[in-house]
C-alpha cells in the first residue's frame, strides 16, 4: 500500500527508491539542449505562421518582457544586431501588425515599441501549449523546488547574458 510520501514522490515524477537523476554538467547540457530545441520548434512554427523570422519572435519576446518601454536602441543591444537589422526587424513586425512605433510625448525623437494587443492574443493562442506544458511540469514539484528551479534559470540567464556581452 502506498503511503502519502510515496504518492507525493510519484506525483513529482520519481519513485522514492529510484536513484536521483545525475546532476553533472553533461546531464544539464543534454536537457538544456533538448528544451532549447523544443522551444525553438514552437518559435519557428509561430514565425512561419506569422510570416516572420525567428529573430522577429525574439524581438517580440524582448518587447513583451521589457521592464521599461522598449526602444529600438535597447532592442538592438538586447538582440546584438546592427541598427539596420533592427530597423528591418521592427519594420516587419509593424507590417505584420505585431508592434507599433509610438513617439514619446516629452521628446518626439524617442520611439517606444509597443506590442499590439490583438497580436498579443495571437501569440498567446499559439504558445498556449507551451504554457500548458509548463503548468503540467510545475505541478510535479513543490513550491520550494520551483523556487530553486527559478533561481537556477535566473542564474543561467545572467551567466549567458554575460557571455553574449563579452562576444560583442
Amino acid at each position: 500500500m502506498a503511503t502519502g510520501n510515496d504518492r507525493e514522490q510519484h506525483e513529482r515524477g520519481r519513485d522514492a527508491d529510484a536513484p536521483a537523476p545525475p546532476t553533472d554538467l553533461y546531464a544539464f547540457a543534454v536537457r538544456l539542449r533538448r528544451m532549447n530545441g523544443e522551444i525553438n520548434r514552437l518559435v519557428h512554427g509561430f514565425a512561419g505562421d506569422q510570416g516572420l523570422h525567428a529573430t522577429d519572435v525574439q524581438a517580440l519576446a524582448a518587447i513583451l518582457d521589457a521592464e521599461e518601454p522598449m526602444t529600438p536602441k535597447r532592442l538592438r543591444e538586447h538582440l546584438g544586431l546592427t541598427s539596420g537589422a533592427v530597423t528591418a526587424c521592427v519594420d516587419r513586425l509593424e507590417r505584420a501588425g505585431h508592434v507599433r512605433r509610438v513617439r514619446e510625448s516629452a521628446d518626439r525623437r524617442v520611439v517606444h515599441l509597443q506590442y499590439v494587443s490583438d497580436a498579443r492574443s495571437a501569440a498567446r493562442a499559439h504558445f498556449r501549449p507551451l504554457a500548458e506544458a509548463t503548468q503540467a511540469a510545475r505541478s510535479r514539484f513543490t513550491e520550494e523546488e520551483l523556487s530553486v528551479v527559478l533561481r537556477f534559470l535566473a542564474a543561467m540567464n545572467e551567466e549567458l547574458s554575460g557571455i553574449a556581452t563579452l562576444g560583442r
